[in-house]
């Protein structure tokens, strides 16, 4: 895979992560196995990645996880009930589970109110 610089957003998303979600990271230490500021902090270009990052964490955000590991562009589109981005392919409408029950209880809601007017 080729070597590129991240983008803001990509930056901004990685540290979202470590910070929130990251077991090995302490806001007062860095990173507490190694004891000295996370090395995911600070990444500016793509390639090797913090294994308990890439393996523990990173699957949080799928569409950052595919953009770092897939080679190439990736398509992503707005999920349409909440417009979040996700990786939206085959039959798949919706970026979570959470997001196609509410709109299969708003579908079935409007059967509903059709059926009964």
């Amino acid at each position: 895979m080729e070597q590129r610089e991240l983008t803001r957003e990509e930056r901004a998303a990685i540290r979202a992560l470590v910070v929130k979600w990251c077991a090995n990271y302490d806001r007062a230490v860095g990173c507490l196995p190694l004891d000295c500021e996370c090395y995911m902090l600070g990444k500016t270009w793509t390639g090797p990645l913090c294994r308990y990052f890439r393996a523990a964490v990173l699957p949080l955000d799928p569409v950052l996880e595919a953009a770092l590991t897939v080679p190439g562009p990736v398509e992503t589109r707005t999920c349409p009930l909440c417009g979040r981005p996700a990786l939206l392919g085959g039959r798949r409408r919706y970026c979570s589970p959470a997001c196609a029950q509410a709109a299969l209880r708003a579908q079935k809601r409007s059967y509903m109110r059709k059926k009964r007017g």
